[in-house]
């Protein structure tokens, strides 16, 4: 065959002969993992109301905090002040004052004035402020005597509200007829695309969703949100720099294993639970894995440099560090996953349903409703403010 000295730079328009080379992926870069959703796992179980309600409990509490700003005549001989819940306390309880080595003797409860014996036993002064801590060590009975009046506590029921998570999916009958590239069928990638968004959503709520202030059940006029972790956080939450990171936590506002420490052990002061799961953004995460700096060795041979902890053991357990795109940078979240569940409504989890058609194209709704249910939320704890 004679050389005819045809090109082929203008492949395309001015050789249409010319095949398109297109791969037969499509690639995605938007985020769409859901790491905490991951961690918790399926639940086992399924809402049955769109006010999905659980009970708590709690033993009769066993310590209290003195309010008295003034003391007579002073804070080492003061036998009558008052604390903030009377009511937990009985008389002939033994109690001991803060962290010092002085018990006291409840001599008389009326409201929240406690009339005390100082130095019960022979145990050293301490000086009372208006923020002494007090332990009831117990509530010895004389011998014969009858018994006490019984210590009755309700359960409480708690609650949160169902969430309705939806996207609609339209393809046209000529877009679904023609060969597409990369692409065997475009419904289905459609509905795989909005399936991730979804779950994406439902890991923001999760973590930040708020329930709308009246109204929660929702009406023709307002949407029913749910509560998220973070705004259920009441009792363990923690403010490096500002005084409110407790005792052993330093100062500043950046996360380190002092302040990391301090609230862990706040958080297993005042509850059974354990944490097990730290909850973190990509920023508070780097400054986990920098805790290994300081103990970090390598050798001439060292060829490959590791910098990731995956799991933080302290003095009150172990717990894995899961990082999620959606967690607040100044925000460290301590949770008990145990307690934690994401629920469907039942026989609402995620689902695909075709649509009517009303004209030239097939249309159908991803829809799921879903719920958190977070038991015992003074088992979790929050660091706020952090840098």
């Amino acid at each position: 065959m004679p050389f005819t000295g045809k090109y082929s730079f203008g492949a395309g328009a001015d050789l249409p002969e010319i095949a398109e080379d297109v791969g037969d992926l499509v690639g995605i870069v938007s985020p769409y993992e859901a790491p905490l959703l991951d961690h918790l796992g399926d639940p086992g179980r399924s809402a049955g109301s769109t006010v999905h309600e659980w009970l708590e409990d709690e033993l009769a509490p066993n310590s209290d905090t003195v309010t008295s700003t003034s003391f007579a005549p002073n804070g080492q001989d003061a036998t009558l002040f008052n604390v903030a819940n009377g009511a937990r306390f009985r008389i002939g309880d033994v109690v001991r004052a803060g962290s010092s080595r002085e018990v006291l003797l409840v001599a008389d409860v009326t409201g929240n004035a406690l009339t005390v014996v100082r130095r019960y036993g022979g145990t050293a002064a301490s000086t009372l402020t208006g923020t002494t801590r007090l332990t009831i060590l117990g509530s010895p009975r004389l011998e014969g005597d009858d018994a006490a009046a019984p210590r009755i506590f309700s359960r409480v029921r708690k609650r949160n509200w169902t969430q309705i998570f939806s996207a609609t999916v339209s393809v046209s009958g000529t877009l679904a007829a023609a060969r597409l590239a990369a692409v065997d069928d475009e419904l289905e990638y459609q509905k795989t695309n909005r399936l991730r968004e979804l779950v994406r959503d439902l890991e923001n709520t999760v973590i930040n969703g708020v329930a709308p202030g009246i109204t929660q059940q929702g009406s023709t006029s307002v949407r029913r949100t749910m509560n998220g972790i973070i705004p259920l956080l009441t009792t363990n939450t923690f403010a490096p720099g500002v005084g409110a990171i407790p005792a052993g936590g330093g100062s500043g506002s950046d996360l380190n294993e002092a302040v990391l420490g301090a609230a862990l052990r706040a958080v297993w002061e005042s509850s059974s639970g354990r944490v097990d799961t730290v909850l973190v953004g990509g920023l508070l995460k780097r400054r986990i894995n920098a805790f290994l700096n300081a103990s970090r060795q390598s050798g001439p041979a060292t060829t490959t440099y590791t910098e990731v902890v995956s799991m933080y053991e302290s003095d009150f357990g172990m717990a894995r560090v899961v990082a999620s795109r959606w967690v607040p940078p100044d925000a460290c979240v301590l949770l008990d996953s145990s307690r934690l569940a994401v629920l469907p409504l039942g026989g609402r989890s995620f689902q695909y349903r075709e649509l009517g058609n009303t004209g030239d194209s097939r249309q159908g709704q991803l829809v799921g409703e879903y719920t958190l249910e977070m038991r015992n939320e003074a088992a979790h704890g929050v660091i706020r403010g952090l840098t």
